[in-house]
């Protein structure tokens, strides 16, 4: 049998896979009101027909100030509610997992979309652990005071309430790429002199502090994951080991799986990209703070995929542009490793004949 099509457990929940879908945003929302819309409800379930295990929806803001762009999905008003609740329904009615990532992204809001230059707007003034742009030509952040750090935990705790009114059975935090809650933890980004920067203890408060009110709230029948960047790739930066422990704390609090990426603190900063090159860092995390993982970045081949999992490098495979490109993975995943027709919808029988 093949591990890449066995069930996983997490709390109350039960993957039919573990194939997931990496949460990506789509920059649709046209009104800039972080409704969804027609693109996210034939998106999203579109990869549910397709197999897929687990589905986590983009990075959906907790506050307005908190978009990557200004056209991201949102989850900081009650009006978002019901089309979420459509999205998530549609979801889990062709046989995927609802997930949805809650985020801010800090000092690197308000973009313009990636297929319009991606840069800053000047839109509105974005916060961050310290007074310091992501670049050159980027606004300077407001720094949060303790104030503002109550009420963005707050953001997100109403945020969860949010998500689980609208039947999603997984969130997924976001504390990767460079946004809010990672640069809390990165010393390139944080420079408080408070209880919330300095030594690493201190910059893991914060991040800590948002999983305990979100743990506090979400239903403890229902799972909690954390994407992280397990490295900063720079040097004095935030490092995998800096991850191992971090995970061991958030292991205490509740979480169920560490979603581990990398990267994004920093500008122009040299990856050394190729095939599964993230991999190794859920590994170790598994391995060392004794918690499920996902593998993620550049996972392309189903034998891949299972060999990951059959190595113990993690539990749970994300992919994200492969499902881009084909959403339909799962199915050739499934030929491909002999799995038989189980996995596809009768209505595809005769796609896959023999």
């Amino acid at each position: 049998m093949s591990l890449l099509f066995e069930p996983l457990e997490l709390r109350s929940v039960t993957l039919k896979n573990r194939i997931a879908m990496s949460p990506m945003c789509q920059y649709s929302c046209e009104g800039q009101d972080g409704q969804v819309n027609d693109w996210h409800l034939l998106h999203y379930p579109t990869r549910a027909v397709g197999g897929v295990g687990l589905i986590v929806v983009e990075a959906t803001a907790v506050e307005e100030r908190g978009r990557i762009s200004p056209e991201d999905l949102g989850i900081w008003s009650d009006a978002h509610i019901l089309g979420l609740r459509e999205l998530a329904a549609k979801i889990k009615a062709h046989g995927a997992v609802a997930a949805i990532q809650l985020a801010h992204a800090g000092r690197k809001a308000g973009t313009a979309r990636p297929w319009e230059g991606g840069k800053p707007l000047h839109a509105w003034t974005p916060v961050a652990p310290s007074a310091l742009a992501f670049q050159e030509g980027w606004p300077i952040p407001q720094e949060l005071d303790l104030a503002g750090l109550e009420g963005i935990q707050h953001a997100f705790q109403k945020a969860a309430w949010r998500a689980r009114e609208a039947g999603f059975q997984v969130i997924e935090l976001h504390m990767a790429h460079g946004y809010l809650l990672h640069s809390f933890l990165s010393p390139l980004s944080n420079r408080r002199t408070d209880k919330y920067g300095g030594s690493r203890e201190n910059r893991m408060r914060f991040p800590l502090e948002v999983v305990e009110a979100v743990r506090e709230i979400w239903p403890s029948e229902l799972p909690l994951l954390v994407r992280v960047s397990a490295t900063d790739w720079v040097e004095g930066g935030w490092t995998i080991e800096d991850t191992v422990a971090f995970a061991q704390e958030l292991a205490k609090r509740g979480v169920d799986l560490l979603d581990c990426s990398s990267g994004g603190i920093v500008p122009g900063v040299k990856i050394p990209l190729g095939p599964g090159y993230q991999v190794p860092f859920a590994q170790k995390v598994r391995r060392e703070a004794f918690l499920k993982t996902g593998a993620v970045g550049l996972i392309t081949d189903p034998l891949q995929a299972e060999a990951i999992l059959r190595e113990g490098q993690a539990d749970v495979v994300f992919l994200a542009r492969a499902l881009l490109a084909e959403p339909y993975w799962a199915y050739r995943a499934a030929r491909t490793l002999g799995v038989g027709k189980a996995v596809w919808p009768h209505q595809y029988d005769r796609a896959f004949p023999g």
